[in-house]
């Protein structure tokens, strides 16, 4: 494995802000392709950082064990807001910026937005295919999931499929997506996953060991790993069109306290919870679900707007 540093830049105290890339190289005269994994965009977000760790240590072994099974390249960018993972934020700290709001755009010179610039041309450069993990909000826990924006279906489902993700969720395109890393990857043809898994500031092992799994078979199937791991089936994962998936909205503010669990199938007029009014002692709503189908994600946050999301139910009959 090799480390480079892709920028740096010297804080007024302590050491510089750095973006690493590790590089597993092909030992192959033409390397099959070039697949990077990034992960730490936003710093809240600790499940990719496990993740990039475990398969890190699996590749160390693997080169060390049998180096000649490196058809193609794998570059790992671990922690691309380093100050933001120091303070478990998920904006930059000082400039309060979202980095993943800050690609593709022209604006005045900013240090984000050097960092991204620089971030986004070392991937174009070094990459065939990418894969953006992130973690959800602090409201909402999610089962692993890739999101893939409609109008780049085609190309992404089929590799999408190999990760060991729970579902594929293709929605429309909105004006926001334009400034995250996947959408501009993916506008430059270079051809851009984008998991959501877990919760921020936590990490759920089983979730991340999972996506580890299906990783390596990403990198197998596409040629740049040539071993027989992993050994077990990757099951077909749900594909859900925008009007496959439910959404349940609070109805009152309040306190949510579920009563099921993310990953659960549900039937329809079953309950997943109240919303309480814990100062009057009241329950202010029952919540139940409209439709039967797979709980891929379930508020965790109890403190609840009016409005909020509480749940979203992939419906029966999704492929």
């Amino acid at each position: 494995m090799q480390s480079q540093s892709i920028f740096s830049i010297q804080t007024p105290v302590g050491p510089p802000v750095e973006i690493i890339r590790h590089t597993f190289a092909s030992q192959s005269l033409q390397p099959s392709k070039r697949v990077s994994l990034v992960t730490g965009l936003h710093g809240d977000e600790l499940e990719g950082l496990y993740i990039c760790h475990r398969l890190t240590q699996i590749l160390k072994t693997l080169e060390e064990q049998d180096a000649s099974a490196f058809k193609g390249e794998i570059n790992i960018y671990p922690a691309v807001n380093p100050q933001a993972l120091e303070t478990g934020t998920r904006l930059w700290p000082f400039f309060s910026n979202d980095i993943n709001r800050t690609f593709g755009r022209t604006e005045p010179p900013s240090l984000p937005g050097e960092m991204s610039s620089t971030l986004l041309e070392d991937l174009k450069a070094n990459s065939d295919l990418v894969v953006d993990i992130h973690s959800s909000n602090l409201h909402l826990m999610e089962l692993p999931q890739i999101r893939i924006i409609k109008k780049f279906e085609k190309k992404l489902v089929p590799l999408a499929k190999l990760c060991n993700v729970d579902l594929i969720w293709v929605h429309p395109h909105a004006d926001i997506f334009e400034s995250t890393l996947g959408y501009n990857l993916n506008q430059a043809q270079i051809p851009t996953l984008v998991i959501e898994t877990g919760i921020c500031l936590r990490i759920n092992k089983n979730h991340c060991a999972q996506i580890v799994l299906g990783i390596l078979n990403l990198l197998r199937k596409t040629g740049v790993l040539d071993t027989d791991e992993p050994q077990v089936a990757i099951p077909e994962p749900k594909l859900l069109q925008p009007e496959s998936v439910t959404m349940i909205q609070a109805g009152n503010a309040g306190l949510f306290i579920k009563q099921a669990e993310v990953g659960q199938t549900v039937s329809e007029g079953e309950k997943i919870g109240d919303l309480i009014d814990p100062v009057q002692g009241q329950v202010l709503e029952e919540v139940r679900s409209p439709c039967s189908g797979l709980l891929f994600t379930l508020r965790e946050h109890p403190l609840t707007l009016k409005g909020a999301p509480l749940a979203r139910i992939a419906t029966e009959g999704s492929a």
